[in-house]
């Protein structure tokens, strides 16, 4: 007698194997038996013929650490098999943090990972942000402790490297978010305050996450043509530290990019990354379209620079002067000021039309009106391609992630589709990948990578997260003018042994835990 089983299956059971009929019970939170189960009991019983029983996704790069909670959002995930989220990502997310340094994640990463809702005006804990996902969600969740989010606890929003007794502080706080459940560190390298950063200063950070075995999760300092100068940046931390490294969001020429990785690897390094199957990304619009110098890490301040006169003829003449095809490909996606609402999900030049200005002078008036808090999603330059996207799933390295962004009336359309996409059009359609692959790629990987153990296969004795997967009908229904439309062709999925999507519709089981690094 057992609680569940799933009946009549061709399990894919992450380890690169071919398919196999078989079922599969569980008991409590536990697969009990894999195999041929005709005369045996459950309370519960899922019909799986003709479908795929793989173990439940796990999304490497994921923005749902405030609206995780969020049905929508659990069941955006559930419909592509995915049954965990990685958080905290990018070097910015809501712990550990005094309310001062709340207060600048919340507002300046507010266009991606939304408000810290039900965190109070802080202070905040990693291990109080992780209970707060206990018995509130249908997804596991893991949580990476964010660099930039430490930084700005020590030193503010200095634009310089650490000195020696600020480095002490916050290789503390690092220390303490990886004993509080952290699996790992990450960097935003392109945002503030991680960009002032430098690399002796990220090595030293990482030596704790080394010695736990722990990896070093970074949005690195470049990435397309830039990527070359990122990767010897995560080249010279790793050989400093020894930590092991995962890119995040890997994009770029293929022909260039994945000999980067190889050579990386050939010496010993282990270095992984992750990418989604689109050639246009999403992220904060000031990180697009504003230079360094401006004090982005200080948002008052440079809300009053961008308002100087003098500040702007620099910017029209130093920057946006340079920018003129950048404009084109920006669509807004996130625009939190009623002076401006209108524009979400316009692009910004028939939006700079509407308002009679040039796109520069219209990117400022909206930051300015929303303190830097607009999202937008923009295409990537024309050295990324599809046949780039699919050179990188393709590679032993990569897992795959959505970066999903959940925030706005327009967000981009992964968050909803990245891994039914992979599934319908790389798997089934192209053959990028098998089907027992694509279940390695989207699973086992990275469970190895973030320290999952009894995840990510399937297997008596490992933890029940399972989807049933029909392999015909799996696809992607999200679109850039109607992005939040979830996927099809999934709809039985249990977390922890309970069914937490039936029917293609959430049960309300809020199965999902925390999943604490154990080392």
């Amino acid at each position: 007698m057992f609680d569940v089983i799933v009946r009549g299956g061709w399990v894919l059971d992450g380890t690169g194997a071919a398919a196999y009929r078989a079922d599969v019970a569980i008991t409590g939170d536990r697969i009990a038996a894999l195999g041929h189960l005709d005369l045996a009991e459950a309370e519960h019983s899922i019909d799986a013929a003709g479908r795929y029983v793989t173990p439940g996704l796990i999304d490497a790069h994921v923005h749902g650490d405030a609206l995780v909670r969020d049905p929508a959002v659990q069941l955006a995930a559930l419909r592509q098999g995915i049954t965990t989220f990685v958080l905290g990502q990018d070097g910015l997310s809501f712990a550990p943090a005094s309310p001062a340094t709340l207060r600048y994640v919340a507002r300046y990463f507010d266009a991606v990972n939304g408000p810290p809702a039900g965190l109070g005006d802080g202070p905040v804990g990693v291990a109080a942000l992780l209970a707060g996902y206990t018995d509130s969600t249908a997804l596991n969740t893991a949580y990476l402790a964010p660099h930039g989010t430490i930084r700005y606890e020590v030193l503010g929003s200095a634009q310089r490297p650490a000195d020696a007794a600020e480095l002490t502080r916050m290789r503390r706080l690092v220390e303490r978010a990886l004993d509080e459940g952290a699996v790992g560190l990450s960097t935003g390298l392109e945002y503030s305050p991680g960009r002032y950063a430098n690399a002796a200063e990220l090595a030293e950070l990482c030596r704790p996450v080394a010695a736990r075995g722990l990896p070093y999760v970074t949005h690195m300092r470049g990435y397309e043509a830039d990527a070359p100068t990122g990767i010897a940046e995560v080249r010279e931390i790793a050989r400093d530290s020894g930590v092991a490294t995962h890119v995040s969001h890997y994009h770029g020429p293929a022909e260039k990019l994945i000999g980067l990785v190889d050579d990386v690897r050939a010496e010993g390094i282990d270095l992984s990354f992750d990418s989604y199957p689109y050639l246009r990304g999403s992220t904060i619009l000031a990180m697009v379209t504003l230079p360094e110098w401006l004090p982005t890490a200080d948002v008052e301040r440079a809300v009053e620079q961008l308002a100087d006169p003098g500040v702007q003829r620099r910017l029209d003449t130093e920057w946006f002067a340079h920018r003129a095809e950048v404009w084109p490909r920006i669509t807004l996606s996130y625009v939190p000021s009623e002076q401006w609402r209108w524009a979400e999900g316009r692009p910004l030049v028939a939006v700079a039309d509407q308002a009679g200005l040039s796109p520069a002078a219209t990117c400022v008036e909206l930051l300015r009106a929303t303190e830097l808090r607009a999202g937008c999603v923009f295409g990537q330059p024309p050295t990324n391609s599809e046949e780039s996207v699919r050179a990188l799933l393709r590679h032993p390295a990569q897992m795959g992630s959505s970066d999903g962004i959940y925030v706005g009336s327009h967000p981009h359309p992964r968050g909803w589709g990245a891994f039914a996409r992979v599934l319908a059009r790389h798997v089934r359609e192209l053959g990028d990948l098998s089907w027992p692959d694509a279940v390695v790629h989207l699973a086992a990987n990275p469970a190895r990578r973030f320290g999952f153990p009894g995840r990510g296969q399937l297997r008596v004795g490992y933890h029940a997260d399972l989807a049933v997967v029909d392999p015909d009908r799996v696809r992607d229904a999200a679109t850039y003018d109607d992005p939040r439309r979830p996927a099809v062709g999934v709809d039985d999925v249990l977390v922890n042994g309970r069914p937490v999507l039936a029917g293609g519709e959430l049960t309300g089981a809020l199965a999902g835990v925390p999943l604490r690094s154990p080392r």
